[in-house]
């Protein structure tokens, strides 16, 4: 069994060593001992030795073993009671050399020896391709006019990219009377208070086409569509009495322009960020990655377990880039509603959340970054969509290594792109989407097109008008919520059950109409943990891997 617990630290990236092969002898006898008396197996003292240490790392306090076995998720026999202190202090603290050793009869439990630590081999560089609005922005001046001229650019510039398509006809105004097929473009819009049905579906043209008004769609001659509230789409068919339009044919997918790219000023500062980095030109498209969404602590209280047992997860299998979305102070948590909690909000995300994390950073050292991207419910951060970034006062020894981005965000990670929204889109979609299948056709995967309909209408937000608690202002920085072109990973955390897939925006299996979806479900649900995704993207969809784990 020694050998089996020897072999279990050594697949999770440890090592036992100390002064000499007796001491890693002992050292075996020692764990051993654990395994017997706790009746844990090699899996379970690995596991639960990562946990205390970390908590012990981040706390910077004595733990004794009974605080060992009462970290997350384990589940073993507790030792019995009247044992004393000093026979439940662990055996192991942290030493200069990085290596397991046994201390003398005068060592403190914090001084310094611990399980050295294989880290990761290369760093990964970032290109912060587009975070809007920026920290300290004013908002609430959200007017009428900006949201109609929002609505109105989407139509237009939707309809510009349908014509240059060559696809389609040139837009014509769908509210005339004509027997002729005709192409039209337009938001979907309901009849009326409610959620969409066939019978009160609307299409609402722009200023330039059809002055802004509204036809009624008839869709008895579709086999198949998939509609709601705010998307843009185009319709050919004919509008015979001047007051329905009935449609042959429905395209739900806005065609990509040909230029679409980042803006020139931006681009060249990334360029400049990447050329500073002696490894960029040699890195590979290949990135492992760790990615959570909060909340980051139970129901039950606000010590944030979930979230040291996720940093603990990542201390033994080191990332490259660990993204952090939010709610981290959730503010729909039990205590922050009631107001029971001492604290202010910011001093809860600075002392319990991000000391955390930056102790992690300083632990890993320089070959791990961290991506931080907030959410509309944290309560220490300003309520509004478009949501800038977090302004963190970090110590000057991680801000290489920690960085915040606003929700929406793009970015790109070792030539891997990266789009990310933390407002719950894929639940409110599903509330307020109607479908048609194809007779006789399987059942389709609706959270795949419920996803895929974020990059088919360009928009991390197409859904208007915006669901109940989006503080959704479009006088902010109303190109954040653009996707100028399909990123290689796309991160939507949800309510919705956690999920992986690899969608496509076309018919067949092109790599360059395919990108993966990503919903790390919640890492705290309820009183218990929940779930996070472990990600290694090796060069192109077919050889990525992905794991989606519970705590």
């Amino acid at each position: 069994m020694e050998e089996e617990i020897r072999k279990e630290f050594q697949s999770n990236g440890f090592s036992i060593g100390g002064a000499g092969p007796e001491d890693a002898a002992q050292i075996l006898s020692t764990l051993l001992t654990y395994c017997i008396n706790y009746k844990m197996s090699p899996a379970d003292l690995v596991s639960n030795w990562e946990v205390y240490y970390l908590n012990r790392l981040l706390s910077n306090s004595h733990v004794d073993e009974a605080a060992f076995h009462d970290t997350p998720g384990y589940e073993q026999e507790k030792a019995p009671e009247g044992s004393s202190i000093s026979e439940l202090t662990p055996l192991y603290v942290l030493n200069a050399d990085n290596a397991v050793g046994v201390p003398s009869k005068s060592a403190e439990i914090t001084e310094d020896e611990i399980i050295r630590r294989v880290q990761p081999s290369q760093r990964c560089y970032l290109q912060v391709q587009r975070s809007q609005p920026e920290p300290g922005c004013r908002f609430m001046y959200d007017r009428m006019e900006d949201r109609f001229n929002y609505l109105e650019d989407r139509i237009r510039k939707s309809a510009s990219l349908f014509s240059a398509s060559g696809f389609c006809g040139q837009p014509a105004d769908a509210t005339l009377a004509s027997e002729e097929k005709m192409f039209a473009v337009g938001t979907v819009a309901c009849d009326g208070e409610g959620h969409l049905n066939e019978k009160s579906i609307l299409l609402q043209g722009s200023v330039e086409h059809s002055r802004g008004q509204c036809v009624r769609l008839d869709l008895k001659d579709l086999d198949h569509f998939s509609l709601f509230p705010g998307q843009v789409v185009g319709i050919e068919g004919h509008n015979p009495s001047g007051h329905c339009f009935v449609a042959s044919k429905l395209f739900d997918s806005i065609p990509v322009s040909v230029d679409a790219q980042l803006p020139s000023a931006k681009k060249q500062a990334i360029d400049n960020e990447s050329n500073q980095n002696s490894d960029a030109g040699t890195l590979s498209r290949a990135l492992s990655s760790i990615i959570a969404a909060g909340p980051y602590t139970t129901t039950d209280n606000m010590l944030f377990e979930p979230l040291q047992e996720l940093l603990s997860y990542a201390c033994r299998k080191p990332p490259q880039l660990l993204i952090l979305m939010g709610p981290f102070i959730d503010s729909d948590h039990p205590d922050i509603k009631k107001g029971t909690i001492d604290q202010s909000f910011h001093d809860i995300f600075h002392f319990e959340v991000l000391r955390k994390i930056q102790d992690f950073t300083q632990y890993l050292g320089n070959t791990v970054r961290v991506i931080l991207i907030p959410s509309v419910r944290d309560a220490h951060h300003d309520f509004v969509f478009p949501q800038p970034a977090f302004d963190l006062n970090l110590l000057e020894d991680t801000t290489h290594q920690i960085t915040s981005l606003a929700n929406p965000c793009l970015f790109g990670s070792n030539e891997i792109n990266f789009g990310c929204c933390t407002v719950d889109i894929l639940k409110q979609l599903s509330g307020q989407e109607i479908s048609r299948k194809p007779p006789g056709g399987k059942p389709g995967d609706r959270i795949g097109r419920l996803a895929s309909h974020i990059l088919k209408q360009q928009s991390y937000y197409p859904l208007y008008p915006p669901a109940p608690g989006v503080p959704l202002d479009l006088s902010l920085a109303k190109e954040a919520l653009e996707i100028p072109s399909a990123p290689d990973v796309l991160l939507l955390p949800s309510d919705l059950a956690p999920f992986v897939k690899v969608l496509s925006l076309g018919e067949g299996s092109d790599d360059d109409r395919r990108f993966i979806c990503v919903n790390p479900g919640r890492l705290a649900k309820g009183i218990g943990g929940g779930t996070f995704v472990e990600l290694y993207y090796n060069e192109g969809i077919d050889k990525t891997n992905a794991s989606i784990i519970r705590i």
